[in-house]
């Protein structure tokens, strides 16, 4: 079965840092945008950041910009999300998602996973 396996998640103080991969199962990263959706309790899915195949083209949700960077490395077949200053407010489960449309919307995702914990404590 294709699907996305998100690793990199963990318990980290407020302004700290951590970095999520995202990596595939059964097919290779390279023809897929990719995005970072997350969870939190009682809240709706957010579309958090995206990447285009190429890693030309990247999008973040307003609440992140300027503290995380989505990169990608089709040589090792990995997307990364880079997290600085993390506030309680991101505390979440994290998913990647493989699809062919470039977007923060969930919907053209075809392929998820099983997602990653992020907890900030204050």
């Amino acid at each position: 079965q294709w699907q996305t396996v998100a690793s990199g998640g963990g318990l980290v103080q407020t302004g700290g840092s951590l970095r999520l991969s995202c990596a595939a199962s059964g097919f290779t990263l390279d023809d897929y945008a990719i995005a970072w959706f997350r969870v939190a309790p009682g809240k709706a899915r957010e579309g958090v950041s995206c990447i285009s195949n190429s890693g030309d083209t990247t999008y973040y949700t307003d609440s992140v910009k300027g503290r995380f960077t989505i990169t990608r490395d089709n040589a090792k077949n990995t997307v990364y999300l880079q997290m600085n200053s993390l506030k309680p407010e991101d505390t979440a489960k994290y998913y990647c998602a493989a699809g062919r449309e470039l977007t923060l919307r969930p919907g053209p995702y075809d392929y998820w996973g099983q997602g990653t914990q992020v907890t900030v404590s204050s």
